[in-house]
C-alpha cells in the first residue's frame, strides 16, 4: 500500500472504475464525489457504505481523527453529490443524520463493523453518519 493516503485513494478509485465497481475485499465500497466547499472543484473519495432500505449510509469517521474528513465538510456545504456504487452512478442528496437517528444508525453500523467504535473512542467529536438518498 502506498504510504500516501492520496495516492492510495487514487489507486483504489482507479481499480474501482476499471472493475466496473466490482466488490473489492469484504467491505462494500462506493465512490462519493462532492463539490469543494471553498474551491468548487469536484473531489472523489472511496469509502465503505452500509445499505439502509432505499438509501446508503456512510460514516465520517476519519479514522478517529479530531476533525471531520474533507468530503464531509464539502457535502455539508453542498449536499448534492454523485455516488458510484457497483456499475451505477447517480446524483444523490446527502443528509447528515441528527440526534437519535444518527445514534441508532451508528450503533447498527458499528455492530457490523466494530472498528467504528474504536474510531469514536479516539475522538471527542461525535462522528457523523450521512444518508445518501438517490435523486430522481
Amino acid at each position: 500500500m502506498p504510504s500516501d493516503v492520496g495516492a492510495y485513494n487514487r489507486q483504489l478509485i482507479a481499480q474501482f472504475r476499471e472493475s466496473g465497481g466490482a466488490a473489492m475485499g469484504n467491505r462494500p465500497l462506493l465512490l462519493l464525489t462532492t463539490v469543494g466547499a471553498r474551491s468548487g472543484a469536484a473531489h472523489t473519495a472511496p469509502m465503505m457504505y452500509v445499505p439502509d432500505a432505499d438509501r446508503l449510509l456512510v460514516v465520517a469517521s476519519n479514522a478517529g481523527a479530531p476533525r471531520d474528513p474533507d468530503w464531509y465538510v464539502n457535502l455539508v456545504a453542498n449536499p448534492r453529490v454523485r455516488v458510484e456504487v457497483g456499475a451505477e452512478s447517480y446524483a444523490a442528496a446527502a443528509r447528515v443524520l441528527p440526534g437519535e437517528e444518527r445514534a441508532a444508525a451508528f450503533s447498527r453500523i458499528a455492530a457490523q463493523y466494530p472498528f467504528f467504535h474504536e474510531h469514536q473512542a479516539k475522538t471527542p467529536r461525535v462522528i457523523p453518519v450521512v444518508a445518501l438518498e438517490r435523486l430522481p
